[in-house]
């Protein structure tokens, strides 16, 4: 590798390399967890093909091997969350009966991003109604179709935008093994990528909201959990996450929502510590704590 960089950040290191296997796209990103890393192709505008990228995952931040430009080093920052100061965020859920005893186990948790906003939003269109596993394969199956394999690289990157926005509607659905109308919906997010559709933390939340909602096959859920992953907005809260509520007790979305209304304005880190307490075998203590709380 030609450059190495260290970004600095308190990170559990555990749970972003278990978001990392759970979420990786094959022949797109290849994780390491004896080693701690992540490699992938990640674009530039000073690097023209993307460039080979390994991120070693450590308890006080990540080693940034491949590639030292300053738009690789900013989209790691911003993939890994490392710009967030997470202290007030521990102080807000400290006393929390529900939070309090999640962040004192867990408390370096950040929200992990994406350093790909169109792949990150393919991903979780793909992602609807369906186990991670099906929606990593049906992913990986997307990216095998219509991506690029660059120089002599292993990888291949996620097809831009708008490769997929011109994709024949049949031939997209048998590559990617998906319904008619889930194909559709790809196509039209790809369409509005290609367009011009920005889904990145600078960009006007309500109007990024708006245009991903008027798309057919999008609905609350999946903007939501791009705008808690993507647009970075610390309060994103989606509701309608299964296994958000599950590790609520299996409450409703308004109940989840009333939950929340205490959490303000910090619930994207309060779905991070629940999702994680869901993984990692903690759902009945917090689901009990929830009856209670």
């Amino acid at each position: 590798m030609s450059d190495q960089a260290f970004l600095a950040g308190r990170l559990e290191r555990d749970v972003v390399l278990d978001s990392l296997v759970r979420h990786s796209v094959p022949g797109v990103e290849r994780v390491d967890l004896a080693n701690g890393t992540v490699t992938r192709l990640v674009g530039a505008a000073s690097a023209s093909p993307p460039v080979p990228v390994t991120v070693a995952v450590r308890d006080d931040g990540v080693e940034v091997h491949g590639s030292g430009s300053p738009e690789v080093l900013e989209a790691v920052r911003e993939w890994f969350d490392l710009d967030t100061d997470i202290d007030p965020v521990q102080d807000a859920f400290v006393d929390d009966p529900l939070l309090g005893p999640l962040v004192r186990e867990r408390p370096a948790l950040r929200v992990i991003g994406h350093p790909d906003a169109f792949e990150a939003a393919a991903q979780t269109v793909l992602g609807q109604q369906v186990s991670l596993a099906a929606c990593r394969t049906f992913t990986g199956r997307l990216a095998a179709a219509y991506g690029v394999r660059v120089g002599d690289e292993e990888l291949i990157t996620f097809p831009a935008a708008e490769v997929v926005a011109s994709a024949e509607l049949e031939e997209l659905r048998a590559a990617v093994g998906i319904p008619l109308s889930r194909a559709r919906t790809v196509i039209a997010l790809a369409q509005a990528f290609a367009a011009g559709l920005r889904v990145a933390r600078d960009a006007d939340h309500g109007d990024v909201r708006a245009e991903l909602l008027a798309l057919p096959g999008i609905g609350p859920w999946t903007v939501d959990y791009l705008a808690l992953r993507v647009l970075r907005d610390p309060d994103a809260f989606p509701v309608g996450d299964l296994v958000l509520r599950r590790a609520l007790g299996g409450v409703s979305p308004a109940e989840a929502l009333e939950f929340g209304e205490r959490w303000r304005p910090w619930r994207a880190y309060a779905t991070m510590h629940l999702w994680t307490a869901d993984a990692t075998g903690g759902r009945r203590t917090v689901a009990g704590a929830a009856k209670t709380a």
